[in-house]
């Protein structure tokens, strides 16, 4: 997903705006976890960037960056969120 999110549209509420971005995410997130693994792996794992434009996007979790960026007055927030499999850890025993 590599997307441009308004934070600020007319005639809308801002917070239900940006409560609205963070639902889509949580959205595309469960429909990707839901893909079938490829074979010898484990779980998927989410790489994501945020930030005001594409350019300036960086890797941080994505609530706070949203957050930030609606305390900052921004108008646009861009999001880019790429699943790739990985190895889930061993979990560790402890008595």
């Amino acid at each position: 997903m590599q997307k441009t999110f308004p934070l600020q549209i007319p005639g809308k509420v801002d917070a239900r705006v940006v409560e609205a971005v963070k639902g889509d995410v949580r959205k595309y997130v469960k429909r990707e976890r839901r893909k079938k693994l490829p074979e010898g792996f484990t779980e998927w794992t989410f790489a994501c960037k945020a930030g005001p434009d594409r350019a300036t996007a960086a890797v941080d979790e994505l609530s706070a960056v949203i957050d930030a960026a609606v305390a900052a007055g921004a108008t646009a927030l861009y999001i880019e969120i790429i699943a790739q499999p990985g190895i889930r850890p061993p979990r560790i025993a402890t008595l």
